[in-house]
């Protein structure tokens, strides 16, 4: 199983009304096919009342495996299903990386 499916199953505990699981690994100084840096996308009512950091901290347990190995970076956009209805944008771009056109 690849690493984004696992992410992907893991984060189903989180009973996502959204859930977008992106490999940005391609916009990084890294090998081709490499799966290290992830942009997750994720709203769910279990985040209703929680501080950003308690919400982060949530989605870090679920994947604690991923992060002390394959996984280098991983950004978070985390809301509840209001939070996330009233972007109207979808997801926020990823910045552009620091050396990351160099092969």
């Amino acid at each position: 199983m690849s690493i984004q499916a696992r992410i992907e199953e893991k984060l189903q505990a989180l009973e996502p009304d959204h859930l977008e699981v992106e490999n940005e690994s391609h916009m990084h100084n890294v090998p081709p096919n490499s799966e290290t840096h992830f942009k997750v996308t994720l709203a769910s009512s279990r985040f209703e009342g929680l501080m950003p950091v308690k919400r982060h901290q949530q989605v870090y347990a679920l994947l604690a495996e991923e992060l002390t190995g394959p996984v280098h970076a991983l950004a978070l956009h985390l809301y509840t299903p209001q939070e996330w209805t009233a972007r109207e944008g979808g997801s926020p771009d990823s910045p552009n990386c620091r050396g990351g056109g160099r092969q």
